[in-house]
């Protein structure tokens, strides 16, 4: 298994934060979803810090493993 590290930006506007929350769009649920979508596995992206809700971010650093 590969460790990969992500180096993302975004407009938390439309986000209720970093973490996973049920019923709510975060961040993390939407990061390994996409994630999903190309390697066929969905993984647990840690980032380096968590967001609370509408805050953005420039830089962030992620990793997750993968297969692939």
């Amino acid at each position: 298994m590969k460790n990969y590290r992500l180096t993302i930006s975004y407009d938390g506007t439309d986000f209720t934060g970093w973490q996973v929350q049920p019923g709510y769009r975060t961040v993390q649920e939407t990061l390994e979803l996409a994630i999903e979508k190309v390697i066929g596995t969905r993984p647990h992206a840690n980032a380096s810090g968590r967001t609370d809700a509408g805050v953005h971010a420039v830089g962030q650093v992620v990793n997750f493993s993968g297969e692939t």
